[in-house]
């Protein structure tokens, strides 16, 4: 290789040695003995974020409860009580964290005394610097990827789109701009935010945007709808739940608040969370603490909370279905999302991102968005906002075209869109415009609600919800 070409080659970015987690971490490093707790606190405190000591297993309980630590280093051999008898009392009362247990004893019954206490490596002394940051790397890579897949199994779980540009605000209408504006004012500061708007205007979208411009970004963004949560394992879901805490639970586990632990939580319709539920997240958002299902101790937690809603929250702070005290704690600063029918020209910029993608995503030829499309895609009045779009799109792309609506074809044409059927006599309460234009589908469907779904972009729990509602 010549001098030139090696000169212009960069060298690849250097991979900290220990791995990358380790700087973020918390440790709390339990030994009786002074001159260990030196080593280790020589060892890991230039290293990671926060490394507390404590001479005794009293001292550790307390450290325990005022703060949270992802690893605890735990000498085996101490006076009064063992490493492992306090490790299992802990695991009882909700401590969560990795546990290294390290001990000059090599026996196999300590051993399997340790793993059965929920310790996750045994390292034995005397041991050498690296050893001891290679148990700790180990633990936070094992901590990160059981975060990451818990996290993952809940969005695929939940009935929330998995949209695409789920992370990008798409269009240069006014009122899209301005809530661009407010991101961007709100996004580095640790207040609370409320996003409010109809279903599918993209609040989950404006959610990701304020996580991805805060100083929390390289962090976990936890998305969690309310109402996809069955009500009986929604508290479990949120704070965790220790083994044997109820029926089924034969393990314990980490909750939603703690896995978005340094980086933001998002809870969507909040407006459906059940009373009780409310009371404890007012408490959690107040105290910063959470409280796993059969947990005697408060775990704390350090999380960005951004609530999403499309009910009229002070409507139900009325009606006696959400809390008044919980409405004012969340309500610092709203953002308000448009709906699509009042973007303008956003609809074609969407629809044309929109068609580019899932294209590509579908394995299918793009369907021309001409002159006549565009003139339906502007006259129509959305329902269904940006998911409505997005599924007319996929649907346009399946069956080769456009439906004769959009097309602007006789009879059927654009003008079908203001339609009295369509878009309601003027003054007619939107509720009952809604109502009809429900209906409707739902007759085209044959009365398939979860297809009727499908098309307006809204969940079978809404159309199920409004259809009580009517009594049909």
């Amino acid at each position: 290789m010549s001098v030139t070409a090696a000169r212009s080659v960069e060298p690849a970015p250097r991979v900290p040695e220990f791995g990358p987690w380790l700087a973020q971490a918390s440790i709390l490093v339990v030994d009786d003995e002074p001159g260990m707790r030196n080593f280790l606190v020589r060892t890991l405190k230039p290293r990671c974020k926060r490394l507390e000591e404590a001479a005794d297993t009293t001292e550790a309980s307390r450290r325990l409860d005022e703060h949270h630590f992802d690893v605890v280093i735990l000498d085996n051999i101490m006076p009064g009580k063992s490493g492992v008898e306090w490790l299992t009392e802990q695991r009882e009362i909700g401590l969560f964290a990795d546990a290294i247990l390290i001990t000059a004893y090599a026996d196999l019954e300590t051993a399997i005394q340790a793993l059965r206490a929920g310790a996750v490596d045994f390292v034995l002394k005397p041991f050498r610097s690296n050893q001891i940051l290679n148990a700790v790397a180990r633990c936070l890579d094992r901590i990160r990827l059981q975060r990451e897949i818990h996290v993952l199994r809940h969005e695929l779980r939940s009935t929330a789109d998995h949209m695409l540009l789920r992370d990008k605000l798409i269009g240069h209408s006014p009122g899209i701009g301005e809530v661009r504006d407010t991101i961007a004012r709100v996004a580095p500061l640790p207040t609370s935010v409320l996003i409010t708007g109809q279903s599918g205007t993209g609040k989950e979208v404006a959610a990701r945007s304020i996580h991805a411009l805060s100083e929390r970004a390289d962090k976990p963004f936890v998305a969690v709808n309310c109402a996809a949560v069955p009500t009986d394992m929604l508290e479990a879901e949120l704070f965790g739940h220790l083994k044997g805490a109820f029926t089924g639970a034969d393990a314990g586990r980490e909750g939603l608040f703690i896995h978005a632990h340094g980086g933001t939580l998002f809870l969507d319709e909040i407006a459906e969370l059940p009373l009780a539920m409310q009371s404890k997240l007012l408490r959690t958002i107040e105290d910063r603490r959470v409280r796993p299902v059969g947990s005697e101790r408060e775990v704390p937690v350090d999380v960005r909370f951004i609530f999403a809603t499309n009910a009229d929250l002070e409507a139900a702070v009325e009606e006696g279905r959400f809390r008044t005290d919980l409405f004012y704690r969340i309500n610092v600063m709203q953002i308000a999302m448009p709906p699509l029918a009042a973007r303008g020209e956003d609809v074609i910029e969407l629809a044309t991102l929109f068609m580019q993608r899932l294209s590509k995503q579908l394995g299918m030829p793009p369907v021309e968005i001409d002159a006549a499309v565009r003139a339906g895609l502007a006259a129509y009045d959305w329902p269904g906002n940006v998911r409505e779009l997005r599924n007319l799109i996929e649907r346009s792309l399946i069956l080769g075209r456009f439906p004769p609506e959009f097309r602007g074809d006789p009879a059927t044409g654009t003008e079908r869109a203001h339609a009295p059927e369509v878009a309601g006599e003027p003054g007619e309460a939107l509720e009952e415009v809604e109502r009809r234009h429900i209906l409707r589908v739902l007759e085209a469907t044959g009365g398939n609600r979860a297809e009727a779904a499908r098309r307006l972009g809204i969940s079978r729990k809404t159309i199920d919800r409004k259809c009580s509602a009517w009594n049909l």
